[in-house]
């Protein structure tokens, strides 16, 4: 028999058992052993059936006339370290007097046969025109139903009929490493799938008070927002809302649980309403923690309480820790925040908390929080409803942003409503509140509390300071 028979002999024999022994395998090791099983492949059929439903949003909104200042931190008093910015499109350089119309990209998918389309709120805020372009290359005028800009979302509609809608899925049982898959109109190419897993929950970027976002490498750019975020089952799971401008391939989503509740809001009444207890907080550092005996850090330390607000009427006093609403653990500030925010307005909820070392506990009946009450946190922003003016303390990093020293008096102006008194009056993002009829202004507080004790119908006068573009004085009658 020569050599090269008994070879062959040999490798047959060989790969005859190999065959015998992976079949003998039991399911799981079988498994292993195909190692392409271990990614989905119904990618395609998702993407398929998910498709009819998702939007590509076009907006035109006009932008007034404004100064350098104005133009480079338009929406976000942070510059460009805002979270959303690059989902618009670069700013004018004409004119800066002059209004210019602003054009931009978004996604967003249908939720019911009525024409309900989720998308994000600042893909259509102060938008005048709203386009949607179904997959079927139909285009409709929307109309927004409600926005809620704390969560940075938005509820449109169109009339439109057979339409397909996506499902609501669970994000909370939403493992990390599983895969999703994202859809949208990255760039302005509509209907782009990628893929990818989830790679973290529960982050937060800075974006607002409720951060709690769902972190992807599914590939998400300028042009998603809004878009769904898709689980294998082919149920929305989150929204596309943000990217890290210096993190390649990483991108993050509202978790749909989230989104749900705030979503239906929205459908029924046009807004959101949210309970609001009335304090200041911060995270415990170990230094405090430690001061004060607690001993897992678990809490929120009160560092204000406004004055005639529920918790002022409660008992809750500056220094106490919350640790416990309605039997549920308050494990930081932002925790807290959440937890108020989603409690009914009206009624008494039971609050736990630790002063001078020892336990107590209040029950406060929750007021609405709304765009006229000052919010609580850190770096958080208060506005004033009546005057239609959102203003922030004035931090070093602020002041360098905008132009001014960073010893500087005043609080900053954050946004203006448009069509408000503080529009007309002349208010611009960015300038600095130094006097409110003569009388200094130091917080965000005393601001308010000026405002407030100024009887309707008498005028108002306020100095401001523009960057290095000197002194304004804004008139108004309240």
């Amino acid at each position: 028999m020569s050599s090269t028979r008994k070879y062959n002999i040999a490798a047959a024999v060989l790969a005859t058992v190999f065959v015998i022994r992976l079949a003998a395998l039991p399911p799981a090791a079988a498994a292993k052993a195909d190692a392409p099983a271990l990614f989905p492949t119904h990618i395609s059929e998702i993407a398929r059936q998910a498709k009819p439903a998702v939007v590509n949003i076009r907006t035109v909104k006009t932008i007034k006339g404004g100064s350098r200042v104005f133009r480079h931190f338009y929406g976000s008093p942070f510059g460009k370290d805002n979270p959303f910015e690059k989902f618009f499109g670069p700013f004018s350089e004409n004119d800066p007097s002059r209004d210019f119309k602003q054009r931009s990209l978004g996604s967003g998918f249908i939720i019911d046969p009525d024409g309900h389309i989720v998308t994000n709120n600042h893909v259509i805020e102060n938008a005048d025109e709203i386009t949607v372009r179904l997959s079927n290359e139909k285009e409709y005028k929307a109309t927004v139903i409600g926005r809620d800009p704390k969560t940075d979302l938005a509820l449109i509609k169109i009339d439109a009929a057979d339409l397909s809608p996506l499902e609501l899925g669970d994000s909370d049982n939403l493992d990390v490493g599983t895969w999703v898959v994202a859809i949208g109109s990255p760039f302005g190419l509509e209907q782009t799938v990628t893929a990818g897993i989830v790679s973290a929950k529960g982050r937060t970027i800075g974006s607002g008070p409720y951060d709690d976002f769902i972190q992807t490498d599914a590939s998400i750019n300028p042009g998603n927002s809004g878009g769904p975020l898709i689980n294998m089952q082919g149920q929305v799971v989150g929204i596309n809302t943000a990217i890290l401008a210096q993190g390649q391939g990483i991108g993050f989503a509202i978790p749909v649980s989230l989104a749900r509740d705030i979503i239906q809001q929205l459908k029924n009444d046009g807004e959101v309403t949210r309970g609001w207890l009335g304090v200041g907080i911060q995270d415990l550092t170990e230094e405090i923690a430690d001061y004060y005996g607690i001993e897992d850090r678990k809490g929120a330390l009160v560092t204000e309480v406004y004055e005639d607000d529920p918790a002022d009427l409660a008992g809750i006093r500056k220094k106490d820790i919350i640790t416990e609403v309605n039997g549920t653990p308050v494990t930081s500030s932002r925790e807290l925040s959440k937890t108020v925010a989603g409690l009914p307005v009206g009624k008494r909820a039971s609050i736990k908390l630790v002063r001078d070392g020892r336990e107590k506990t209040v029950h406060v009946t929750l007021a609405k929080r709304s765009e006229d009450t000052l919010v609580a946190g850190h770096g958080a922003t208060g506005s004033n409803g009546t005057l239609g003016l959102a203003v922030a303390p004035l931090s070093p990093d602020i002041a360098r942003q905008f132009g001014f020293d960073t010893d500087e008096k005043g609080i900053i102006v954050t946004r203006v409503v448009s069509g408000s008194k503080a529009e007309q009056a002349g208010f611009k993002t960015g300038d600095l509140i130094l006097e409110v009829n003569r009388r200094p202004v130091d917080s965000t507080r005393n601001f308010k509390q000026q405002i407030d004790r100024i009887t309707s119908g008498q005028n108002v006068q306020v100095l401001v300071k523009r960057g290095r573009g000197g002194f304004a004085v804004l008139k108004f009658v309240k």
